[in-house]
C-alpha cells in the first residue's frame, strides 16, 4: 500500500541520488507475522545488506525490529527470541519513519509478532530493539484515512494512559503520559475531521512518540494483553482493539486508578479542578467514549467467538501477569468478564 500510494518515493529518490543500496521488503500484513520476518530476513541476507530502514505504520516498524533481532540472533527463532531481554546482541543500525500517529514503535523496546500457526501475538522486547533515529514528518500522515487516524490516535491514548497508570513509573514517564494525553484530547479530533491540518497532524506524532516513550519504560495493562490477543484471534487492528477495550478496562479497574485518572481528566480538560476524583475519573473515562463514539468508533467488537472468551481470556493473562506492573491484577475470571462485555 505504501509503495502504491508513493509516500516512499522521495525517500527512495534520496537514497538513490547519494549512491546508497537499497532492496525493499513490503509484503508486511497488519499484524506482521513470524513468515513476514522471515521473508524480510531473506531479503536483508542475500543482498548483505548493513542497516535497516522501517519506513510506515506500526506494523512494518514491528517488522523491522524483529528482522534486527534475527539479524543479532541467527540461532534462535522469533518465538524463542518472545519475552523480555532476550536478543541481548548488537542489531542492524534502525531508521523507523512512521506514517501513522499511534504505534510509538519508532521510540520502543518492543516488536509485536503474530503466529500465523497459532494466532497468537506475542512481544519480543529488548532495549537493543530501540530504533537507532526516528523521523517524524507529518507531511506523511496526511492523507491518513479516517479510520486510521481515529483508531491509530486512540492506539497512542491508551499507551499514555496505561503507562501512567501503572506501577513502574518514573518522573520521565509520568511527563511523557502526560504530554500525550494534552496533544491528543486537543489535536485528534482536529486531525481527524481535516485530516489536511499539518498542525494537528505534527502534534499527534509528538503525541504517539511520548506515549511510546513513557509505555516502553512504564511499560502497559489489560487492554493491550487483551487486544494483542483479539489481534492474533480475529486480525482485529490493534489501534480499534485499544480504542474499544480502554473504557471498559478502566471502568473494571474501579477505585485503584482513580487519582491517577483524576489528574489526567484535568489535562484533558473533561474536568473541574474542584471536582473531587472519582467524579474526575468517571468524566475522563466517559470523555474517552465520547471520543470514541464522535470518530465512529464503536462500543464493542462483533468478531469475538463465545466459544473463544476462555483461549482469549488465558492468553491475555499469560501476557500480562506477572510482567505488566498494571494498577489492580485480574485473573482469567475477570478478563473473560470484559471479553463478554465487549463482545456483541
Amino acid at each position: 500500500v505504501i509503495t502504491g500510494l508513493g509516500l516512499a518515493d522521495k525517500l527512495l529518490s534520496g537514497l538513490t541520488e547519494r549512491g546508497i543500496r537499497f532492496f525493499i521488503y513490503d509484503k508486511t500484513v497488519a499484524n506482521p507475522t513470524v513468515d513476514n520476518i522471515e521473508e524480510a530476513l531473506a531479503v536483508y541476507r542475500a543482498n548483505n545488506c548493513s542497516g535497516i530502514i522501517a519506513f510506515g505504520g506500526g506494523s512494518p516498524l514491528d517488522c523491522a525490529k524483529g528482522v534486527g533481532a534475527r539479524v543479532a540472533r541467527p540461532d534462535k527463532s522469533i518465538s524463542r527470541l518472545r519475552g523480555v531481554f532476550r536478543v541481548g546482541k548488537s542489531t542492524p543500525p534502525l531508521f523507523a519513519v512512521p506514517t501513522t500517529a499511534g504505534t510509538g514503535s519508532e521510540a520502543t523496546l518492543a516488536a509485536v509478532i503474530t503466529d500465523g500457526a497459532t494466532h497468537e501475538k506475542y512481544a519480543v522486547s529488548d532495549t537493543r530493539l530501540i530504533p537507532r533515529f526516528a523521523v517524524l514528518d507529518p507531511e506523511l500522515t496526511l492523507n491518513l484515512p479516517k479510520n486510521l487516524t481515529a483508531a491509530t490516535g486512540m492506539d497512542a491514548l491508551t499507551h499514555a494512559v496505561e503507562a501512567y497508570i501503572g506501577g513502574s513509573n518514573t518522573k520521565e514517564t509520568r511527563k511523557a503520559a502526560r504530554e500525550a494525553v494534552k496533544l491528543i484530547f486537543t489535536n485528534l479530533p482536529v486531525a481527524y475531521s481535516d485530516g489536511q491540518n499539518i498542525d494537528a497532524r505534527k502534534n499527534m506524532q509528538l503525541a504517539a512518540y511520548y506515549a511510546g516513550v513513557a509505555f516502553t519504560r512504564a511499560y502497559v495493562g489489560y487492554a493491550h494483553a487483551i487486544a494483542h490477543t483479539l489481534g492474533g484471534l480475529y486480525s482485529v487492528p490493534h489501534g480499534l482493539a485499544n480504542a474499544v477495550l480502554l473504557p471498559y478496562v478502566l471502568e473494571y479497574y474501579g477505585k485503584s486508578v482513580c487519582k491517577r485518572l483524576a489528574e489526567l481528566s484535568v489535562l484533558a480538560g473533561a474536568a473541574l479542578p474542584t471536582d473531587d476524583n472519582k467524579t474526575k475519573a468517571l468524566r475522563f473515562i466517559r470523555a474517552i467514549k465520547e471520543l470514541n463514539a464522535a470518530m465512529n468508533i464503536p462500543d464493542k467488537l462483533s468478531v469475538i467467538r463465545e466459544a473463544d472468551v476462555g483461549l482469549a481470556a488465558a492468553r491475555a493473562c499469560r501476557e500480562a501477569n506477572p510482567l505488566y506492573p498494571v494498577p489492580r491484577i485480574l485473573n482469567k475470571r475477570d478478563i473473560e468478564a470484559l471479553l463478554n462485555a465487549v463482545r456483541a
